[in-house]
């Protein structure tokens, strides 16, 4: 059987014109109540710039990538009622004041981690993949970890911060990694060791619940999924659905290697962190560390190994084909880092890659 995938997108809420970030996700929120009562779609999130909306899990991608964009034309539409856009933007291009949102759980996370926590008004993408049980997910986790930090790469979107250039391709991952528990683990080796680490974690009071294990790859809380938590919000949603297709195929590979006994890769953290450091720096302009050798390798040719790694399972999807042809797509367009760029060297206004960036997550 064919797993399910769904995916949550955060999205930035701006002034359609000015491009500035805009504190209006409770009445977004409102409005799509009044126009869908009882939608469980849409979310508020951390601040009030931010609007999070969740799939239905999928087994074809071909629905799924449809959805995204239906959900994205919602929110636009619920936003655009009250004079606002959204952006598929990993971080605001232009300077803003974040607005926590109202919520205990928010006001907590203010209080006890001060002022980075006002800095995390960035939009990431979140991949859920449906496993069979706990011990299959955690054998899933420790053995795709050398391959995250390619999906970080590919999925890179966030080369402004606060007006302006940071230098890296995803600077999101670099605001994130400043909560304490986020970034690659080591081998958990079984569901009992990954849940007692996570409860010694919880106990320690520095996080409050389980929910804050921000592990870049993690046994969902409140679904039967593996939850792959590396990639910035796409801009646009076909690179979605690549993220979610390879990440399907790399959890489906991953399985078939723990059933087959083969052991789990062990690279050490201090080398993945590396890896992930160079994806978030260059995205795909340079060259990525192979999650075989951790050596570097160019980019073009570690998509080629991740494509071939998981081949059979892509084959077995029936992704292997859209997946071969979104890659090569992907290294001709360029990642969403690549295109804001690209916007900026043309029309010299960071407020005016915003709005552009909006006409094109509406779609």
């Amino acid at each position: 059987m064919v797993r399910t995938v769904g995916v949550e997108e955060e999205l930035l809420l701006v002034d359609p014109d000015s491009g500035e970030p805009k504190a209006l996700a409770a009445a977004v929120l409102a409005r799509a109540a009044q126009d869908d009562p009882g939608q469980d779609v849409f979310e508020k999130e951390l601040f009030g710039q931010m609007l999070e909306f969740a799939t239905h899990p999928q087994s074809d991608m071909g629905a799924l990538g449809e959805e995204i964009v239906r959900c994205r034309k919602e929110a636009a539409r619920h936003a655009g009622q009250i004079g606002c856009g959204v952006a598929a933007l990993a971080t605001s291009p232009l300077p803003v004041s974040p607005s926590l949102s109202v919520n205990e759980r928010y006001q907590w996370l203010a209080e006890r981690y001060g002022i980075p926590t006002w800095d995390q008004l960035v939009c990431g993408c979140h991949v859920h993949v449906s496993v069979e049980s706990d011990e299959e997910g955690i054998a899933v986790l420790d053995r795709i970890r050398p391959w995250l930090q390619v999906l970080r790469a590919i999925s890179a979107n966030s080369p402004f911060w606060q007006g302006r250039n940071t230098g890296y391709a995803s600077y999101r991952s670099r605001v994130w990694n400043r909560w304490p528990s986020a970034g690659p683990t080591e081998l958990f080796g079984s569901a009992e060791r990954y849940h007692r680490q996570v409860a010694d974690m919880v106990a320690t009071g520095v996080i409050l619940d389980e929910g804050m294990a921000y592990f870049d790859s993690r046994l969902s809380a409140r679904y039967p999924t593996v939850e792959i938590r590396v990639a910035d919000v796409c801009l646009c949603a076909e690179t979605a659905v690549l993220i979610a297709t390879l990440v399907r195929a790399l959890v489906e590979t991953a399985a078939g290697e723990w059933r087959a006994g083969r052991p789990a890769p062990d690279p050490r953290v201090s080398l993945l962190r590396l890896a992930d450091w160079q994806a978030a720096r260059f995205g795909l302009e340079e060259d990525l560390l192979d999650p075989v050798t951790l050596r570097p390798r160019p980019a073009a040719r570690v998509l080629d190994s991740l494509l071939e790694y998981a081949g059979d399972a892509l084959t077995g999807s029936g992704d292997a084909d859209r997946a071969a042809r979104a890659v090569e797509e992907l290294l001709r367009r360029g990642n969403g880092a690549r295109e804001q760029r690209a916007l900026l060297e043309r029309t010299g206004s960071l407020r005016d890659v915003v709005t552009e960036c909006v006409r094109r997550t509406q779609g």
